[in-house]
């Protein structure tokens, strides 16, 4: 490109004021030798000259489904370490219970009293977070960094609160599971010839959420704490099973299945040579079958070497309450049946489910009760509609025309909302919860039917709180703004016998 000279520029200047039409860029490119077109090329979008539409604030695009904390009452004035009741259990009369016949003048006898003492202790959920000066100073008009660190940190304190409220386990440990019963049949199936090793391990609700086939079951975790001290939870599992051995030929199909321990609400199979056993499958009945290889790349059986089902740290949630020996709660594990098939819920052919139907009257005969809802996993709610609107009992598909626009509107699919309970005369939500486990059932009552004193019991379960959720602002030790959300708490379940369960469903 040649060298243009202050002349020329003038005299560019001047055209591009007698003809606007002129583009005096594109003249004093033209005097300097160059293209036309490397003015109009220069500045692009491609430069990244541009401006940059950031929407604030950041979208929050994670679930915060917190159903059963935001019902539950949360009653304030706890202190000391525990809340403690007295249970009256029953009232039982003289003679026989139920007659009350006295003679003339005389005195009838005197009735006894069943009562317990319960207690709950306190515990602390929190969740604790940081955000550095830099990362504050850079979030300036896109949004207040600390406040919504601080909303999050509590809604994660909640979600931990929620899964706690249903699972928390402190106190039923599901311990060493018997050796589990191996054999092999059939023809077909792709499983490599081998006297195979078969080890069982039982999951709580929380060992459900916790495990999985990519990360192993969980069984401990050390949390180092935002002051540099250590503390030690347990993700949800039993101990291993002793091994139980099996040869298989080529084209027969390995089942198993474990003997059904209170508490488990799934079961980690691990397969393998013997001593090489690993991580296989998991599932939410007590059985399996294996016709495929395996992988053979799973957590290896040695990683589990205790019980870890329990955490001194936690409350009984309403599963465990519910679960545990002498509750009172209905609970009811559905049959093995064909292992890796299982036992499924099963139609009463009158729009209802024969195993539901099972646990209201045993309630009304035993307590004069009903659950008040039932939550369920998404497999469980398919299945009860399914079973309960099948042919013969209702139709799936309305049908809806619209006068006005003489057009059909064809609307196909539903779930059932509601359970009718014939016993108390009451419709029973049945509610989908993001924490349920396939496989399980949860009934639990809200109130208790007015026959109950409602002033002594207003409600059958609470969140008796010592400190509701507060925030504390740690003192400045480096460059950043710490932060941690608390609650102080305790679920007491005044009347466990005011729930039911039902586990190991199989699907179908």
């Amino acid at each position: 490109m040649n060298m243009i000279t202050p002349d020329e520029i003038k005299k560019a200047l001047v055209t591009s004021l007698t003809n606007p039409s002129e583009d005096i860029a594109r003249e004093i490119m033209l005097m300097a030798g160059g293209r036309p077109d490397m003015v109009e090329k220069a500045i692009t979008t491609g430069t990244g000259l541009v401006a940059y539409d950031l929407q604030a604030p950041a979208k929050n695009l994670y679930p915060v489904n917190t159903p059963i904390i935001k019902m539950l009452p949360r009653v304030g004035g706890g202190t000391g370490t525990a809340t403690n009741w007295k249970a009256v259990n029953a009232i039982t009369g003289s003679g026989f219970d139920n007659t009350g016949w006295v003679p003339e003048g005389q005195r009838a006898g005197q009735m006894s009293y069943s009562t317990t003492n319960k207690a709950a202790p306190y515990v602390t959920l929190g969740e604790e977070d940081q955000a550095t000066f830099e990362a504050i100073s850079a979030g300036r008009t896109f949004e207040d960094i600390k406040a919504s660190m601080t909303t999050r940190l509590l809604q994660k304190t909640m979600l931990k609160e929620e899964a706690g409220v249903i699972f928390g386990n402190a106190s039923l440990a599901l311990g060493t599971p018997a050796t589990p019963t191996a054999s092999a049949a059939g023809s077909g199936a792709t499983l490599p010839a081998l006297t195979y090793s078969v080890i069982v391990v039982a999951l709580t609700m929380e060992g459900m959420r916790n495990s999985s086939l990519a990360n192993g079951v969980a069984t401990s975790k050390t949390v180092t704490g935002a002051d540099g001290k250590t503390f030690t939870i347990y993700g949800g599992s039993s101990n291993k099973s002793a091994a139980a051995s099996q040869a298989v030929t080529l084209g027969q199909t390995l089942s198993v299945s474990a003997t059904p321990i209170q508490g488990a609400v799934g079961y980690a199979w691990f397969v393998g040579a013997s001593g090489s056993e690993k991580l296989e499958k998991i599932t939410s009945i007590n059985s399996a079958t294996f016709s495929a290889p395996l992988a053979g790349t799973g957590q290896a059986a040695t990683a589990v070497t205790q019980d870890c089902s329990t955490n001194t740290l936690a409350f009984d949630g309403l599963l465990t309450t519910a679960l545990k020996s002498g509750s009172g709660a209905y609970v009811k594990a559905l049959a093995t049946g064909t292992p890796g098939t299982g036992t499924p819920l099963t139609s009463s052919g009158q729009g209802s489910i024969n195993e539901i139907d099972d646990m209201m009257q045993s309630m009304w005969d035993n307590y004069q009760c009903s659950v008040d809802v039932l939550y369920v996993n998404s497999q469980e709610q398919r299945n009860i509609t399914k079973k309960v609107l099948s042919s013969g009992s209702a139709s799936l598909l309305n049908y809806f025309q619209d006068p006005a626009k003489g057009e059909a509107i064809l609307t196909a699919g539903g779930n059932v909302e509601y359970y009718y309970n014939p016993y108390l005369n009451k419709k029973i939500p049945i509610r989908l919860h993001p924490n349920m486990s396939a496989g399980t059932i949860l009934g639990w009552a809200g109130d208790l039917p007015v026959q109950y004193q409602s002033s002594e019991v207003p409600n059958v379960a609470e969140m008796k709180v010592r400190r509701d959720y507060y925030q504390i602002d740690w003192p400045i030790t480096t460059r950043a703004e710490m932060s941690g959300v608390y609650v102080e708490e305790v679920l007491a379940v005044y009347a466990p016998f005011a729930m039911g369960v039902i586990d190991n469903i199989a699907n179908g």
